[in-house]
C-alpha cells in the first residue's frame, strides 16, 4: 500500500515553496536591474570608443557653430510608438537636428558590432530589442542626476573621450560626476534598495561603473 502525504507534510512543503519564492523573486528583480546596468555601461563605453576613433570636429560642417552636436552620444528617451517605454539610442546627429525624441535617421545610428543591428530601442525593423529597457528589464524610469548632469537626457563624448552633457557649447565638458538611475518603479525617489541601480560616469575620463550610493564607490 502506497503511503500518502500527511496534512502536516503538505503544509511543510507549501511553506518551503513560499520561502523559496520570497527569496528568488526579489533576487530576479535585482538581476534584471544589474543586467540592465551592465548593458548600459557597456554601451556607454562603446559610445566613448566611437567618439575617440571618429573625431567629429570640423568634419563636413564648415562654419556651422553647432558642429559639436554631431558628436557620438547616448540618449535616454521614451519610445517612438506612444507606449512611454524607457529606451535609449546611440547615434551621431550628422544633420544637427536631433530634438528630445532622439528620432535619429537610420544612417545616424551606431551599428551594434555583435548583431549588426541599429543601436536604438525605438521601434524599427532593425533595432536592438534589448535597448528597450522597459520591455527587456522592467525599467520604468531613467533619471540623469548628480552635479554633472542634472536633468539631462544624453551624454556626448569628444575625441579625447571626455563626457559632455546635453547640447552644451563644445568647450563645456562635464565637470562633476553624473549618476544615471535605473528604477523598476515610476518614482525613483521612493524606490527601495532592490528597485533601483545607479550608474556613475566620471568627469574628464568618462569612466562608467555601477555606483553604490551608500559607500560612494564602484561595485
Amino acid at each position: 500500500m502506497k503511503k500518502a502525504f500527511t496534512l502536516l507534510e503538505l503544509v511543510f512543503v507549501i511553506v518551503v515553496i513560499g520561502i523559496i519564492a520570497a527569496v528568488v523573486i526579489p533576487r530576479q528583480q535585482d538581476n534584471n536591474l544589474e543586467e540592465a546596468a551592465i548593458q548600459v555601461i557597456s554601451h556607454i563605453r562603446y559610445t566613448q570608443h566611437l567618439a575617440m576613433v571618429d573625431d567629429r570636429y570640423g568634419q563636413t560642417f564648415g562654419a556651422n557653430n553647432n558642429w559639436f552636436m554631431s558628436r557620438w552620444q547616448i540618449q535616454f528617451h521614451n519610445d517612438n510608438n506612444g507606449n512611454n517605454d524607457e529606451v535609449y539610442s546611440i547615434y551621431s546627429d550628422v544633420d544637427l537636428d536631433a530634438g528630445a525624441s532622439a528620432d535619429a535617421n537610420a544612417n545616424e545610428l551606431a551599428i551594434d558590432p555583435v548583431s549588426g543591428r541599429e543601436m536604438t530601442g525605438n521601434i524599427n525593423l532593425n533595432r536592438v530589442p534589448n535597448m528597450n529597457l522597459t520591455d527587456t528589464y522592467g525599467i520604468e524610469t531613467v533619471i540623469l542626476n548628480g552635479a554633472g548632469c542634472p536633468g539631462g537626457q544624453r551624454i556626448f563624448f569628444d575625441h579625447l573621450g571626455r563626457p559632455h552633457i546635453n547640447n552644451t557649447l563644445h568647450q563645456d565638458v562635464m565637470t562633476d560626476q553624473c549618476v544615471i538611475s535605473l528604477c523598476s518603479v515610476t518614482n525613483c525617489a521612493l524606490a527601495a534598495a532592490d528597485e533601483i541601480v545607479n550608474i556613475a560616469i566620471e568627469e574628464e575620463t568618462g569612466y562608467a561603473c555601477i555606483w553604490d550610493m551608500n559607500t560612494g564607490q564602484c561595485i
